[in-house]
Formats: structure tokens, C-alpha cells, sequence
């Protein structure tokens, strides 16, 4: 049996965990931006008490935002765990 002395793997060998990386690490960072984006939006409409209805849409103004940015992120994310595989 072969073995490769300096460790490395080619990009043939690869059997692709760099998506099931960036899958995980998605979930991880979209649940902390939802997260912290849905408190944002409640935080600020219960310190100016703007009501329920104010109250939801804020909170939907900053989630749509949250995606926005977990979007970038992703995208990011494979461009850079995809970089240099001839994709």
C-alpha cells in the first residue's frame, strides 16, 4: 500500500467534507444572527413600547436583514472552501 509521505490531499481525493463543513457551520452561524437579529428587533420595540404590531415588523425588518447576512456569509464561505478546485 502507497502512502503519501508529506500528508497532503489532492483535490481528486477530496470526497467532500468541505460542503457538509459549510453546511454545518451555516446552521451554526444562522441560528446566532436569527437569534440575535429577532431580540434586536423585539429588544428595541419593548424599550420604545411601540405595541405588538410595531413589534413584529421590526422583527421582521431585522430577521430579513439576519438573512441577508447569513446569506453573505454562506457564499463566502464556499468561495473560500472551494477556492483553487477548478470548479
Amino acid at each position: 500500500m502507497a502512502q503519501n509521505p508529506d500528508m497532503s490531499v489532492h483535490p481528486s481525493d477530496d470526497t467532500g467534507g468541505g460542503l457538509f463543513t459549510v453546511i454545518s457551520v451555516a446552521v451554526l452561524v444562522g441560528t446566532e444572527i436569527m437569534g440575535a437579529a429577532l431580540a434586536a428587533g423585539w429588544a428595541l420595540a419593548g424599550l420604545f413600547e411601540l405595541g405588538e404590531t410595531l413589534t413584529y415588523t421590526l422583527m421582521t425588518i431585522f430577521g430579513a436583514g439576519g438573512l441577508g447576512l447569513l446569506a453573505m456569509f454562506v457564499r463566502s464561505a464556499l468561495r473560500v472552501e472551494f477556492a483553487g478546485r477548478g470548479r
